[in-house]
């Protein structure tokens, strides 16, 4: 009776084997005739897996085609362990121990418990038991893992006696384990002499080999590979599949010719229309055939991918390594304000994350100084290290930049996930584990039309290989916009699509992409330093914020951040403005800005537009007296000018166009002029008012030429535009500019100046601050710091302090008065003479 109830053990049971290299053919040949012995069925591992067939799947990773499906379908993925633990019980075991999901990584665990008190016990069994692993309160031969304090209590003792294969570890290595989401050498743990006590968490620690980034830590790679064991092996991965590769890829015809001969050598086929392809290989989430693709359950990856299943002849899914996945064309919301540099990581480790920090958009620094904003490391231990934690910079491992990746937003750095950093560890070693999530994806690049238009192809060759959220919304842009301040006028706009990004080039694949577009804000209008007047109060709103997420995460560590000459208030300022500013804007005003957004969303084809014309031009005005006390023209004006598609903007960021009656050095002006927009009269409004047509002027008909100015200035305007455009808001980048309290006109008017030539603005109050510059680099030659002050008494008593700070930080000190910042900023250039310099006048 009992030989015939083993004998049926997986009796009703088909099984699936998933072949690789952890589970060779000869391998599985002994399973299969284990489970026939036992009443199970095995289909043929050369056939097609059909789900609507099989029972169980058994495989040693969940890297495989159809792993989605068969969960969806209730269809369990087991390791082969999970064959024999149920012949030894004579029944089907538990399924939770033994799957490949990555996602529990206390998997292969098998725990028991020494001299742990009853709390932290039950507490790391039940986190064992959660993340997959298994639990028994004596020791025995399954036994993987014992949690003690010491090796005095009697189950170490035996195992040490007994010579088991077992690890004796410290409950700080679950702890630990469990605040990353990942499972870390257990090494620096072990009894009886653990390395976490022993050697100091500074001392040196050989840089871990990264297996999971191998052949993945660039979206580039520089060279066709060929298969690792045989030049001339004929590749079976792409048996039966059919590939389309994009033209966004860029490959000159010689290597599009080689792959595709291996594509057709091993049984698959080339094809150039969507609609026919199993396989798509493109280079970025946008365009009608990558949407297409990845709605119709298509394989969709880059050609890292594609070399990686060349070079393993092993199937992978794209989503499974970050960077074997197309890359957005846009940053991600909040990166492009980021500069983020890398301590701890070495090797392959340190080119992915490079590339990692590229792709979502951020810039990358080899080397640190304090206008970076983040630091990612493996250790807490290093010069840059220290340098970040006096400079108040953003300290957190690479899962922080893996998930804000995978998930394709900005993650909060409260989470303790990303500020752990296990001492002895170098977290190098869990790097590459973090996946995409299908879902999120398809909600922000390829959401599900409900709807579609009759024109729109339709998946019709195959079905989808999951079931989708039929409800999700279009892909939502990072928010909108705030452009606020105590004297401005307010406008809701929605971001401009971003340029492509510039990417490393290679033989290969060659692509080069413009610079992305920055997030934008603005505050309060002040005319030029010279001037008193300010904009009406009725002007004073503003729109909702949503793009500047990660600048209020960032709030609290902003104000905390010290030091006038290295440090700033500039995010925590930020929100605060436009926090009080969202409180003092009027219904009217929303309604008047949601229509505006309207006007640019033409992305929504069902709906009808109506209203205003799209918005052709942004202009900014300036020194235009003829609205002053006269609101009631000012509406009409603007109205007349929107009909036509003019759309009056008070972000000088935003701004296509600049109306001035003259050459003038008002706020606006000078922050607008960093732009690089068209520089008109201000009768080009009056133009627009007149006109009977729904045809707007043309603005090159109303070009601004102010000789006498240009002449007063040293300037020519249409050379400053020239270099404004070329500067791209970057004039001054990286050069860092403080002012004193007391400065004229007030530190508002130059901030936003200086920042909207892409400089560092500080206000100097004579505190103490950081002495190195960039504790890895001190050889360069020094590089200027600028105080623009007033001649108070008041402001001359800081200058002695700046200037010892300046030197001691490796920088060349230059006290200047207002007229260098405004010549610099009218002329777009970086002009500098000792005339400038005010503690050198009498």
């Amino acid at each position: 009776m009992a030989t015939e109830q083993e004998k049926t053990i997986f009796g009703h049971c088909t099984f699936a084997f998933v072949l690789n290299k952890d589970l060779p053919p000869d391998q599985a040949g002994l399973l299969k005739t284990t489970i026939e012995d036992n009443g199970g069925t095995v289909i043929d591992s050369d056939k097609k897996m059909d789900l609507t067939v099989v029972t169980h799947i058994i495989s040693q990773t969940s890297d495989f085609p159809e792993y989605n499906q068969a969960r969806l379908q209730m269809i369990p993925t087991l390791k082969p362990t999970w064959v024999m633990q149920s012949i030894l019980k004579t029944k089907e075991a538990s399924y939770r121990p033994y799957s490949p999901d990555p996602k529990l990584i206390f998997s292969d665990v098998n725990l028991s418990c020494a001299d742990i008190p009853t709390g932290d016990k039950d507490a790391i069994i039940g986190a064992v038991l959660a993340m997959g692993g298994m639990e028994s309160s004596s020791l025995m031969k399954v036994t993987t893992h014992i949690c003690a304090l010491t090796i005095d209590h009697h189950k170490c003792q035996q195992a040490l006696e007994k010579k088991l294969k077992v690890k004796i570890v410290l409950p700080h290595w679950f702890d630990d384990c469990l605040k990353l989401g990942k499972r870390i050498d257990e090494k620096p743990y072990l009894l009886p002499d653990p390395e976490i006590f022993r050697v100091r968490p500074e001392d040196s620690l050989p840089f871990p080999a990264s297996t999971d980034i191998k052949g993945a830590s660039s979206p580039h790679p520089d060279n066709l590979p060929m298969p690792t064991d045989s030049p001339a092996r004929r590749l079976t991965v792409f048996h039966k599949q059919k590939v389309m590769i994009a033209d966004d890829l860029q490959l000159s015809s010689r290597t599009r010719k080689v792959i595709e001969d291996l594509i057709e050598g091993g049984g698959g086929s080339v094809t150039t229309s969507v609609h026919n392809a199993d396989i798509y290989v493109c280079h970025w989430r946008d365009g009608r055939d990558y949407v297409f693709a990845s709605r119709a359950g298509i394989n969709v990856g880059n050609l890292s991918w594609l070399y990686h299943l060349i070079t393993n002849n092993e199937w992978t899914s794209p989503m499974r390594r970050l960077l074997h996945y197309p890359l957005p064309k846009e940053p991600i919301p909040g990166f492009e304000r980021f500069r983020i540099t890398l301590s701890n990581y070495g090797g392959e480790a340190r080119t992915y994350l490079e590339n990692l920090i590229g792709a979502a958009g951020a810039e990358f620094t080899k080397s640190m100084k304090q206008d970076n904003t983040h630091l990612i490391t493996a250790r807490n231990n290093s010069e840059k290290c220290q340098a970040a934690v006096e400079w108040n910079i953003e300290m957190v491992n690479h899962l922080w930049i893996e998930e804000s990746y995978a998930k394709c937003e900005v993650q909060k750095i409260s989470d303790p996930r990303y500020t752990t950093f296990p001492p002895r560890t170098n977290l190098g070693e869990i790097i590459g584990q973090t996946q995409f999530d299908e879902k999120v994806l398809e909600r922000i690049y390829y959401p599900r039309d409900p709807t579609p238009s009759p024109g729109d192809p339709k998946p019709v060759r195959r079905p989808v290989m999951h079931e989708k959220d039929r409800n999700t919304s279009s892909r939502k842009s990072d928010g909108d916009v705030v452009m606020a301040g105590q004297d401005d006028e307010v406008e809701k706009v929605a971001p401009k699509k971003a340029g492509r990004r510039a990417s490393s080039r290679s033989s290969l694949a060659q692509v080069t992409t413009p610079a992305p577009n920055r997030r934008i804000s603005a505050g309060k209008e002040n005319d030029t330093p010279s001037s008193t007047g300010s904009r009406s109060a009725k002007e004073k709103a503003v729109s909702r914020l949503h793009g500047l997420a990660p600048d209020i995460a960032l709030y609290e560590k902003e104000k905390k951040r010290k030091g006038p000459i290295w440090g700033g208030e500039r995010a925590a300022n930020k929100v605060d403005k436009e926090r009080s500013a969202e409180r003092s804007s009027s219904p009217g005003q929303k309604h008047e800005e949601q229509e505006d957004y309207s006007d640019e969303d033409d992305h929504n084809p069902k709906r009808p537009r109506i209203g205003a014309p799209p918005v052709e031009m942004r202009l900014l005005i300036t020194g235009y007296k003829v609205w002053l006390n006269n609101a009631t023209k000012e509406d009409f004006d603007k109205k007349k000018m929107r009909e036509l598609g003019v759309l009056v903007t008070q972000d000088p960021k935003l701004c296509t166009h600049l109306a001035a009656p003259n050459l003038v050095r008002t706020k606006k002006f000078l922050c607008a002029l960093a732009s690089g927009p068209t520089v008109i009269s201000t009768d080009f409004i009056e133009a627009c008012v007149k006109t009977k047509k729904g045809d707007m002027p043309k603005a090159e008909d109303f070009l601004l030429k102010d000789d006498a100015k240009e002449k007063e200035f040293g300037v020519k305007l249409k050379d400053v535009v020239s270099r404004a455009k070329a500067n791209k808001k970057s004039l001054l980048r990286r050069v860092p500019i403080y002012v004193t309290k007391q400065i004229p006109n007030g530190t508002d008017t130059y901030r936003e100046i200086i920042e909207a030539n892409g400089g560092t603005f500080g206000i100097y109050t004579g505190k103490p601050t950081i002495k190195k510059v960039n504790p890895e680099d001190d050889e360069g030659p020094a590089e200027p710091v600028y105080l623009i002050s007033g001649l108070r008494p008041d402001e001359k008593q800081l200058w002695p302090k700046f200037v010892t700070e300046a030197k001691e930080g490796n920088m060349v000190p230059r006290i200047v008065d207002t007229e260098w910042m405004l010549d610099v900023a009218l002329s777009q250039q970086q002009k500098w003479s000792d005339k400038y310099l005010i503690d050198k006048k009498k």
